[in-house]
């Protein structure tokens, strides 16, 4: 059986590489003050087809179920998380500051950076409008990229702002109507050679030149942005952005300040993106409750190709993984007769809380300590003839002494901290 294409087995290494970041994900939004939450896997197509826009839709793994109800596995987080606030919303005092690291489905063609499974980190900030919330959540972004190692000439984070062009196509004469149409020529301004963009520009009376005329000079459209440089300038993380109109983020449901997450080299996809979603949970739900908020997700694909590019994110990947070893302590049964007493030993070493394991099968010594030194143990407990006292070796410095049983837990502590 071959595994299903943009899908992953995540083997033991695999596995750590992918806990590494789901830790450092977690780790850096508890320290702004940010708690978890999450959302079912499956959630009713509408929820999509309503509130994401077309082409999203278009990649959702979805199926009628048995209850002949037409479904579609997440293909991201914002709609649900949408859902859930404004079932609930009395319940949480405001600002809600959220974030969810869960698994999501898109059936689109796979390619370097793009699977069809991947996690995802989400930050939502919820009821509160002001560009000091917008800085908020970009100098978390900012903080959790730099968590990987990642630094200034690694990564910069492009702003802009929906609204300033919507202002700019409305005093053009471009209908209300025909917004989300215009922006999508704008999302695809640099990936869209410029003969393909003028003639999708003609059909709302605009040119190129138009739109290159706005880009180098804004003016007053995008002074929102400045403020939030200001916050993020008195925290010394403002070399970290830049403005860039040329972002506009293809999801429908976003309304004002909008940013993406490149890497310096632009040898990878986006990293990460977001912005506001002011009229979303007003949509959700149904005009009866009006809520502004703001978010981003980062996926885990992108970004572990980036680490495993970046010698310095890299090694301190691999640092944490190497720590992720299967045990502590490994206990050798040097006398066969004594394994009544190991296993007492060894049951109480883990619920001491140290990660301990040991021979299922009679095995000589030698062939012992190779498996303690293959499962990455720190400390081998030695039990035979001379019980009740037991040998207490350091596997990496080759030191060993010999202790009563009643004085290992005592022993163990101060030589596991020092490892």
């Amino acid at each position: 059986m071959q595994l299903l294409p943009g899908f992953r087995d995540f083997f033991p290494e695999d596995c750590a590489q992918r806990n590494y970041i789901l830790a450092t994900w977690r780790e850096v939004a508890r320290r702004y003050g940010f708690v978890e939450y999450d959302g079912p896997v499956l959630e009713p197509i509408e929820l999509y087809r309503k509130k994401s826009g077309g082409e999203l839709v278009g990649q959702l793994f979805d199926f009628v179920d048995k209850g002949e109800r037409h479904v579609a596995m997440r293909p991201e987080m914002t709609p649900t998380l949408a859902r859930m606030v404004a079932a609930r919303e009395r319940d949480f005092k405001k600002p809600l500051k959220w974030f969810c690291v869960p698994q999501f489905f898109r059936y689109e063609k796979q390619q370097r950076g793009r699977l069809r499974e991947f996690y995802q980190l989400n930050c939502d900030l919820i009821g509160e409008a002001s560009a000091s919330a917008d800085a908020e959540l970009l100098a978390l972004l900012i903080d959790m990229l730099r968590a990987f190692g990642l630094s200034q000439q690694d990564f910069v984070v492009r702003v802009s702002d929906r609204n300033a062009w919507c202002q700019f196509a409305l005093n053009r004469g471009v209908s209300e109507e025909r917004l989300l149409d215009f922006l999508a020529v704008i999302d695809k301004w640099e990936r869209a050679s410029r003969e393909e963009s003028g003639r999708r520009l003609a059909e709302f009376g605009l040119t190129p030149e138009d739109i290159e005329q706005f880009l180098a000079s804004p003016g007053p459209e995008a002074d929102h942005l400045k403020s939030l440089a200001a916050d993020l300038k008195a925290r010394g993380l403002d070399g970290y952005i830049e403005l860039d109109l040329t972002i506009v983020r293809g999801l429908a449901y976003y309304t004002g300040f909008v940013f993406e997450v490149f890497d310096r080299a632009k040898s990878e996809r986006a990293l990460a993106g977001g912005g506001r979603y002011d009229r979303l949970i007003e949509l959700m739900s149904d005009g009866k409750l009006s809520l502004p908020a703001l978010g981003f997700g980062m996926g885990d694909v992108v970004l572990a190709n980036l680490i495993q590019d970046i010698p310095a994110a890299k090694s301190l990947r691999d640092q944490w993984v190497a720590q992720q070893h299967a045990a502590d302590v490994f206990v050798v049964l040097a006398d066969e007769n004594r394994r009544p007493e190991a296993l007492g030993i060894l049951q109480t070493l883990r619920e001491a809380g140290y990660r301990t394991d040991y021979a299922l099968a009679p095995a000589k010594v030698g062939k012992q300590f190779q498996q303690a030194e293959h499962r990455g143990a720190t400390l081998a407990v030695v039990i035979g003839q001379e019980w009740p006292a037991v040998k207490l070796k350091h596997l990496a410095r080759r030191e060993e002494s010999t202790i009563d049983q009643t004085e290992l837990l005592t022993a163990l502590s101060p030589l596991l901290a020092k490892s």
